[in-house]
């Protein structure tokens, strides 16, 4: 595992939400979906905020790392036998099969749609928020997953 690539794809989610969140992109509609308002972006913590965001992207990131890259589930068979010639003969003939941006971005694309939305839209629902903000929200995160993915996926 390659600790520098996990806390670069960390900062994805930061840069995603600066491009995305902008209000000449989608800042002003999910302000609206959200509703929230100009007072009360005024009155946060910016530094408790971006700090725990940060830290919450490094989580992200360590959890897409065995998603976005197989050979690591066939290490996992191996736990008890991790010098076994099976395992480095496999890791030799397809260690760096799937090991490209593109598989990484399928499978974060993946995980976004799949873990990112029903979370973000089950407490959406239930917060009353409408299919703008969830569609808004949850397109942030499958296209940063998708992004954070791809990156991990190619050089960690």
């Amino acid at each position: 595992m390659n600790t520098l690539v996990l806390l670069g794809a960390a900062l994805i989610p930061m840069v995603m939400g600066f491009i995305w969140y902008n209000p000449a992109v989608l800042g002003k509609a999910w302000m609206n979906a959200a509703g929230m308002t100009e007072e009360k972006m005024k009155g946060a913590n910016m530094a408790v905020i971006f700090g725990l965001s940060f830290v919450f992207a490094i989580m992200l990131s360590f959890i897409l790392h065995p998603i976005v890259i197989h050979q690591l589930a066939v290490k996992s068979i191996f736990f008890y036998e991790p010098e076994s010639p099976d395992l480095a003969e496999f890791l030799a003939k397809y260690g760096d099969h799937f090991r490209t941006f593109k598989h990484g971005a399928l499978h974060g694309t993946v995980a976004g749609l799949f873990i990112a939305l029903p979370v973000l839209g089950t407490n959406a629902l239930f917060e009353r928020k409408n299919f703008k903000y969830i569609a808004i929200n949850a397109g942030y995160w499958a296209v940063t997953m998708a992004l954070m993915g791809g990156v991990i996926c190619q050089f960690g």
